[in-house]
């Protein structure tokens, strides 16, 4: 145990420390959501990951994900494994470097617990539904975060004991609706908030 990992216990405990470090977790796109999600649930004592997502640091990712400039233009799974080992460097990462899609997105997750939804486009988070609401794997997705204020509209929906939603169903991120660091840091720190309570026993 590390002395990060001997801090967190001292705190929640050994045996939920324990508990946790045997779920392995799939995060499925590493932008706003995915990459915030990530940190919050590695600080929350989570050691086992697998990380997907094809695309690229870019200037525009900055003012919400979390990387940094020395960073721009990297694959993002490949800095974000980095910055994460900085929190931990001894949790363990799979991460791939490609588009999940209908065919393959089973395969890549079959061997993780929970799946966390994190994409930005409404074709892929009907993937991910479709594919995995009745697997058995606890499924944390997310609906409506653009903008900024109204905050306390962004809630957790269960939509059965091992699918829940994040958002406020409403302000979805388009080209006139942006996303902005407060509102998807809340709900990527509330994905992780959910994650932790399901696999601690902690939420109805």
């Amino acid at each position: 145990m590390n002395s990060f990992e001997k801090g967190l216990s001292d705190y929640i405990g050994h045996d939920r420390l324990s508990k946790i470090q045997q779920i392995k977790i799939g995060i499925a796109g590493a932008g706003g959501l995915g990459s915030n999600c990530a940190f919050n649930l590695v600080r929350s004592g989570f050691t086992k990951f697998k990380i997907v997502d094809f695309d690229l640091v870019e200037p525009s990712n900055l003012n919400r994900q979390f990387y940094f400039l020395d960073q721009l233009y990297l694959p993002k799974v490949e800095a974000l494994k980095s910055n994460l080992l900085k929190i931990n460097p001894d949790i363990e990462i799979d991460i791939l470097q490609t588009k999940v899609d209908r065919e393959n997105i089973k395969e890549i997750f079959k061997d993780c617990d929970v799946v966390v939804e994190a994409f930005d486009k409404v074709f892929y988070k009907t993937v991910m539904a479709e594919s995995f609401f009745s697997s058995g794997k606890l499924l944390v997705s997310a609906s409506g975060l653009g903008g900024w204020g109204r905050s306390d509209d962004i809630i957790v929906r269960k939509v059965h004991e091992r699918f829940y939603i994040v958002g406020d169903f409403e302000r979805e991120v388009n080209e006139n609706v942006l996303p902005i660091s407060p509102r998807v840091n809340i709900a990527a720190a509330k994905q992780a908030d959910v994650v932790l309570s399901i696999v601690l026993g902690d939420i109805e």
